[in-house]
């Protein structure tokens, strides 16, 4: 494995945003409602992203194992945690599946379709069934809700919040839609920059990180719901309590947690603190691994405050000087991009070296990053252990286990890999 350099910390202000993030949370949950591979940039100035001269020695202990679980899915985005022991994953293309770990990969009943009508889904580009979140009364309720790009007529309408119910037995299951939780999230005919990731934030709410569609206008347009997160109840799908511009006249406003984001792929909640990070793919330069600050402006804008009428992705990430106050990431790519997407935090002495570190998928860089966190929120620095760089093509979904294992799945089409991954002991 190799270990990659730290680039050097905006610590005053970044230790301000983490300190504000933190009491954010904090307020939130007392109002609301229920890691050799190529070289990778850590954290740097939102205008000039790169590594620094120096580093760090390697961890011990640092080997990981892989299991492959079933190499019968196409396009997994997303995976869930059933209660008996089996896994839920949604696929791009319209469909879920359920994992049963306990079979030989190769066997065809290692990867089963659940039944159900998902016919509005609109499978086009990046878009199609994308993140999902089972609900934590799930054991009773069966209940789960997912982003997808919904469509009517074949034509594409928006991006939405379902809800649906799980029934069924470990061989047959089905899906239903109970309700539609948020409608009216905006997509492209192409799917492109469709998002769309929740996550259950410590304080129950539901956080999902947004697409901007690839328009212009959307990322600094709060009454839009593209290029944001969003933060919500997860039972009523109304605006959490709590929500920085829960005073808005805009009901799309009132949803809106953070703003001036490009399409955010991964949302994780680090344990203990409760703080939420977010990953997001750059143009081509400079994915952003953000620490959320509520109301929060993250600086994309490729509309240069609405002087161009199309999208201009030359503009930076995080435009500092279109918007001095904007909130600066904590790792960037620089140039080129990784395709960075899902994130978890992993916890426990059973980690090591690793224990505390978000663990953050690539696409197009087609690798497993670990990225250890200062004490200031940003990242201090990124390792790639050798197992998994390159060996398994494209990287999406990430996900903890209850038995405090990774899960990951591929991205590559037909024959795409569900993984379990812990550290050697």
């Amino acid at each position: 494995m190799r270990q990659l350099p730290a680039a050097p910390r905006r610590t005053g202000r970044i230790a301000a945003l983490l300190t504000a993030a933190t009491l954010t949370l904090t307020t939130a949950c007392s109002t609301a409602a229920p890691g050799g591979g190529s070289q990778v940039p850590t954290a740097a100035s939102p205008t000039a992203a790169g590594p620094s001269a120096g580093g760090t020695v390697a961890p011990d202990g640092a080997a990981l194992q892989v299991q492959v679980l079933s190499r019968g899915l196409s396009h997994g985005w997303d995976i869930g945690f059933l209660p008996d022991g089996n896994l839920l994953v949604s696929e791009r293309g319209g469909r879920f599946m359920v994992v049963d770990p306990r079979q030989p990969a190769d066997v065809a009943t290692a990867a089963r379709p659940v039944e159900g009508d998902l016919s509005d889904v609109y499978a086009r580009g990046e878009g199609g069934l994308l993140g999902f979140v089972l609900h934590p009364d799930f054991a009773t309720s069966g209940l789960l809700t997912a982003c997808l790009n919904h469509a009517e007529g074949g034509a594409a309408v928006d991006v939405r919040l379902v809800t649906y119910r799980l029934t069924g037995s470990a061989t047959s299951r089905r899906v239903g839609k109970v309700r539609d939780l948020l409608t009216g999230l905006p997509t492209a005919s192409s799917g492109r920059h469709s998002g769309c990731r929740p996550t259950i934030a410590a304080d129950g709410a539901l956080i999902v990180g947004t697409g901007d569609t690839a328009t212009g206008a959307l990322p600094q347009d709060r009454t839009s719901l593209g290029g944001k997160t969003l933060r919500l109840d997860l039972t009523t799908g109304r605006p959490a309590a709590g929500n920085p511009f829960e005073s808005a006249t805009s009901d799309n406003e009132r949803y809106v947690y953070t703003y001036g984001h490009r399409n955010v792929q991964g949302v994780a909640v680090q344990p203990g603190t409760g703080a939420i990070y977010t990953v997001e793919h750059g143009p081509d330069r400079d994915d952003e691994v953000n620490l959320l600050k509520a109301g929060g402006n993250y600086g994309w804008d490729p509309s240069r405050g609405g002087t161009r009428g199309g999208y201009d992705e030359s503009v930076p990430m995080t435009d500092l000087t279109r918007f001095p106050q904007a909130v600066p990431a904590v790792w960037s790519s620089g140039a080129p991009t990784l395709a960075t997407s899902g994130a978890a935090f992993v916890a426990g002495s059973q980690w090591g070296p690793y224990d505390g570190a978000l663990a953050v998928t690539a696409l197009k860089d087609s690798k497993l990053l670990f990225m250890r966190l200062g004490s200031d929120g940003t990242v201090a620095s990124v390792a790639v252990p050798k197992e998994l760089d390159g060996t398994y093509g494209r990287l999406r979904a990430i996900r903890v286990g209850p038995d405090q294992a990774l899960y990951v799945a591929s991205s590559n089409g037909d024959g795409d890999v569900l993984l379990r991954i812990t550290r050697k002991q």
